[in-house]
């Protein structure tokens, strides 16, 4: 019969701050995932961010006085330069005419942006094939009503109506998630 392997003790403080560390990534990796990706909007970021973050920490584990604050601090200061690096990436045609706003934009407001933006794409996958074209010619190709009517073989007033219905649906859907007109 084989003897099982003895444990070794590990000695000195190394040991004992690599057993913190772990506890520390196992009860704080989830929350600081969730805190980049509210402010980064971006879930590969995120990941990506809080992973150097770590990193970073098991190097200067022996500096740190407070390590969570350290962490949450450290995330929150990485994702607010990848924000400030990667503008561009992040920006839309309408921002590329106001290179302003993006820059004055707080990462709350860029946060609110991309969840009812993200809310917008659920609800118009959820419209019937028509429908969507109509939504798709009208707001991102910027087609007049007459020029739907001629692609889609709709009546110009059907175009009108139909478009006015689903706008509608969208605003009373959208309503119970917080986004009204003004947001």
């Amino acid at each position: 019969m084989l003897t099982p392997t003895p444990r070794v003790s590990q000695s000195g403080a190394e040991g004992v701050s690599d057993l913190t560390l772990r506890a520390l990534f196992e009860s704080e990796e989830t929350p600081l995932l969730r805190y980049a990706f509210a402010l980064s909007g971006r879930r590969e970021v995120a990941e990506e961010i809080v992973q150097e973050v770590f990193l970073q920490l098991h190097v200067r584990w022996d500096e740190v006085e407070s390590p969570r604050a350290w962490l949450f601090r450290s995330v929150r200061n990485r994702v607010y330069n990848h924000l400030r690096d990667n503008r561009r990436e992040v920006s839309d045609d309408s921002e590329e005419d106001n290179p302003r706003a993006v820059e004055n934009e707080t990462p709350d407001s860029l946060v609110q942006r991309w969840e009812v933006a993200d809310a917008l794409r659920g609800l118009l996958d959820d419209l019937n094939e028509t429908d969507r074209t109509l939504v798709k010619l009208k707001y991102f190709e910027g087609l007049r009503y007459r020029e739907i009517s001629e692609r889609t073989g709709l009546t110009v007033s059907n175009v009108g109506y139909r478009l006015h219905h689903i706008l509608k649906g969208i605003a009373e859907r959208l309503r119970p998630l917080g986004i009204d007109g003004t947001s």
